[in-house]
């Protein structure tokens, strides 16, 4: 296994915290600070100290296997001036949300607003309601929220198992100045991961939505990958296909139901989503930020959306 210590540091660096260190969010940390930036990961003491002794190791087929020294702490603290990957009082120009939507709110005490200093707060949640809560609690400029396509999971603290042959990552953030979204773009590509910034918050938010809300349902539902169910279940993942779209269109997004089915057919037979892997390690689900996230904006809107109504009461009478 290679270990990596960050190139020396350039003008051109930036400093990242990353919030939730686990699949996303290692993997993201691993490789910025391949890259040369300086990242702070903040996590519990004991997961802390671990990354601060060990750093995080990366097994990947596309970045290789390596092991990234990072910086680790329980909270964001505030700023003091430059520092090095071991301090963890650089001022900070984004933090990374990459903890579970279910673990939002315990997670975000680790970022304090008046630690925040000018970064941008760049959360990589499922849903589209997030948005809104990170800018009442850190103010509307400062949040940018991203997409991100990838599977990688966290094994034990500080290693991570990266699956996918890609990472992609889409950026938004309507009222966020266009050069700092461009900023943490470049870096974000340098380090690895395809990055585009993309013009429409809305659009971005409810493609991914489009996509996610009937695989991670439906796997969920019924405990099976996608192949079976894209084949056993192909009438019932059609129609709520059909009724995401409906509600992505009424809210402002794409509807391109073909192309979503043509998608699921790409993946290998055993694909799993993170929410069916949750139910089957008795993790809490992410029910309310996808599902019910849907059904609350098909309420807005007018959109009649019994099959996804259906499968959502039926997931939380089981998430009981």
């Amino acid at each position: 296994m290679q270990t990596t210590t960050p190139a020396a540091v350039s003008k051109d660096a930036l400093t990242f915290a990353v919030l939730g260190p686990g699949g996303v969010g290692g993997l993201l940390a691993a490789l910025l600070s391949r890259a040369g930036h300086r990242v702070i990961c903040l996590a519990g003491d004991d997961t802390a100290r671990t990354l601060r002794e060990s750093g995080i190791h990366v097994r990947s087929g596309r970045f290789g296997e390596f092991t990234a020294k990072v910086a680790a702490t329980a909270e964001l603290p505030e700023t003091s001036g430059p520092a090095d990957t071991a301090d963890t009082t650089a001022a900070v120009d984004a933090v990374l949300v990459a903890v579970k939507h279910t673990n939002l709110d315990a997670a975000l005490a680790r970022v304090p607003a008046k630690a925040l200093g000018d970064a941008l707060v760049v959360p990589f949640l499922n849903g589209v309601e997030h948005p809104a809560a990170l800018r009442a609690r850190y103010g509307d400029d400062r949040v940018a929220p991203a997409v991100i396509r990838v599977e990688s999971t966290r094994t034990a603290p500080g290693m991570i198992e990266h699956a996918s042959p890609f990472v992609e990552i889409d950026l938004a953030g309507d009222p966020v100045p266009r050069e700092r979204l461009a900023a943490l773009s470049a870096a974000f590509t340098a380090a690895g991961p395809a990055t585009r910034v993309l013009p429409d918050e809305t659009a971005a938010l409810w493609a991914k939505m489009s996509f996610l809300a009937p695989f991670a349902l439906l796997t969920t539902l019924y405990g099976l990958p996608l192949g079976d169910i894209r084949t056993r279940h192909r009438a019932e993942l059609t129609a709520l296909v059909e009724e995401t779209a409906a509600v992505s269109l009424a809210c402002g997004g794409p509807a391109d139901p073909g192309q979503a089915l043509a998608r699921y057919d790409t993946f290998p037979p055993a694909t799993r989503s993170s929410m069916q892997r949750d139910a089957e390690a008795g993790r809490p689900l992410e029910l309310d930020a996808i599902g019910g996230a849907l059904l609350r904006a098909a309420e807005r809107h007018g959109v009649d959306v019994p099959v996804a109504t259906r499968v959502v009461r039926e997931l939380a009478a089981g998430d009981r």
